[in-house]
């Protein structure tokens, strides 16, 4: 058995309000606590996006009444909410902007983007969804206006080279990574079907094998939680995402016993850069024990998430959480969640 800190993952969409009929602020952190994350970060992409203060207020009240862990958010914009990026700088943890399309078509014009940059006076990150097309464009506005820009879900090699120069030429720029590009690639896409699409789309298995090659280049380690029902992912129009909070440890620990990465470095992907990076201030006495020896198949009937599915399901995987304890308290064990909803925190960013 080992121990490790309350886990902190900066990218999750937890579909509350407005979508919970796949996921709700209840089911999706206590499906955190089941795969050892103790405080999530919700992105602004609902079914009506947060781009004002008085929807931030009415996403934190829902959440303060369901969440089972520490849970902070982020601020969105479509470049008209200038005023209200103002007001509602104080309670997120950073400014999520969407340069592609995406789940539910919260996408920016381009030539608005110098704007938002402008507009968002704090130096908390800029969180933005950018594939290769707009890149570049983005690492112009870096350089233009010094902003601190984080990269969520490096897919692949052309990507990710940018990135990496970026980052050598000492812009502030900080990059993440999701397990499912990490462990699936587009040669899975043929048995997982819809159930293995999402934005960006999986890669190569070359693209993979950069990844992990270069892995010394990541800032994060983020699941990009993004539930959907089984009934929508086998429809006509199946949307993107995939969740990941109760499989993404159990992925990285398979890893570790597979030598491809140290228990020190999942800890620096997973708790110490993410807490550094969105000025997290995390619960003293909070940790988590796991059996790291432990074997077992990811099953989607013990999954805690209300979508009730795993891209992973039918994976044996090394490693499991066995307890966890938020300041002191233990809130989960063996699979088991032991506090009622709104039992968590509503955290805002150190000042």
């Amino acid at each position: 058995m080992i121990k490790l800190p309350g886990l902190i993952d900066v990218h999750v969409h937890l579909r509350d309000p407005g979508q919970t009929e796949k996921e709700d602020f209840f089911t999706g952190t206590s499906s955190a606590l089941a795969g050892g994350f103790t405080t999530v970060l919700d992105m602004p992409n609902n079914k009506i996006p947060i781009t004002t203060f008085e929807k931030l207020n009415e996403k934190i009240e829902s959440a303060r009444k369901k969440t089972v862990c520490d849970i902070g958010f982020y601020a969105g914009s479509l470049g008209d909410n200038s005023k209200e990026l103002m007001k509602m700088e104080q309670y997120v943890f950073g400014l999520k902007l969407y340069l592609n399309k995406t789940t539910g078509n919260f996408i920016i014009d381009e030539k608005k983007l110098i704007k938002i940059f402008g507009d968002w006076k704090s130096n908390k990150p800029i969180i933005i969804h950018a594939e290769e097309d707009v890149i570049d464009l983005v690492i112009k506005a870096v350089k233009k206006t010094g902003k601190k820009v984080h990269f969520p879900h490096t897919t692949n090699q052309e990507q990710f080279e940018k990135i990496i120069l970026a980052k050598k030429n000492k812009l502030p720029i900080t990059c993440g990574i999701n397990p499912h590009y990490l462990f699936l690639n587009k040669n899975d896409v043929k048995t997982l079907e819809s159930f293995a699409l999402m934005k960006p789309e999986l890669a190569s298995k070359t693209d993979q094998n950069f990844l992990w090659k270069n892995l010394k280049h990541i800032d994060v380690i983020e699941s990009d939680h993004a539930p959907h029902t089984i009934k929508e992912k086998n429809s006509d129009h199946p949307p993107f995402g995939v969740p990941g909070l109760e499989t993404t440890l159990p992925l990285l620990l398979t890893a570790v016993s597979e030598k491809k990465l140290s228990i020190d470095r999942t800890i620096e992907l997973c708790f110490e850069n993410p807490r550094k990076i969105f000025n997290i201030k995390t619960g003293n006495n909070t940790w988590i024990e796991v059996d790291e020896k432990e074997e077992y198949i990811i099953d989607n009937k013990n999954l805690l998430t209300k979508c009730g599915w795993s891209p992973f399901a039918g994976k044996k995987v090394k490693g499991r959480v066995k307890k966890v304890f938020i300041r002191g308290k233990k809130v989960f064990e063996n699979g088991k969640l032991l506090v009622k909803p709104g039992s968590g925190r509503i955290i805002n960013p150190e000042l």
